[in-house]
């Protein structure tokens, strides 16, 4: 059975930074792809940033430059550094494992996720 669990979310005032952390088990299948999500309050849940066992990532255009996404695969943890942070950038967090797919420099297709963990920026 799959795990996820996140954590290291909570409040920063508007430029300050948060490191996301993501416990994975119950899986193993290293051609698997991992990723965060995140929602806002009425809105959708969208995307971040993902990372294929081959190290290729891709972000949102909205955070790439602030957020790198990073996985220690002894650990079996996925990590979000979050920099520069902005009021926009206020959601849950969510982490999640899925299977990549278009190839080199493709997409995650997400299977499993964590219960989240919330991130509130204060300008």
């Amino acid at each position: 059975q799959v795990q996820l669990v996140e954590s290291g979310g909570g409040s920063v005032q508007s430029g300050g930074s948060l490191r996301l952390s993501c416990a994975a088990s119950g899986y193993t299948n290293r051609r698997d792809c991992m990723g965060w999500l995140r929602q806002a309050p009425g809105k959708d849940r969208e995307g971040v940033a993902h990372i294929h066992n081959n190290g290729f990532t891709r972000y949102r255009d909205s955070v790439a430059g602030r957020f790198i996404i990073s996985q220690d695969n002894a650990k079996n943890t996925l990590y979000l550094q979050m920099n520069s942070l902005k009021s926009e950038d206020t959601a849950m967090y969510y982490c999640a494992v899925g299977v990549p797919y278009g190839g080199d420099g493709g997409g995650c297709a997400y299977n499993y996720w964590g219960q989240g963990t919330q991130v509130t920026v204060s300008s």
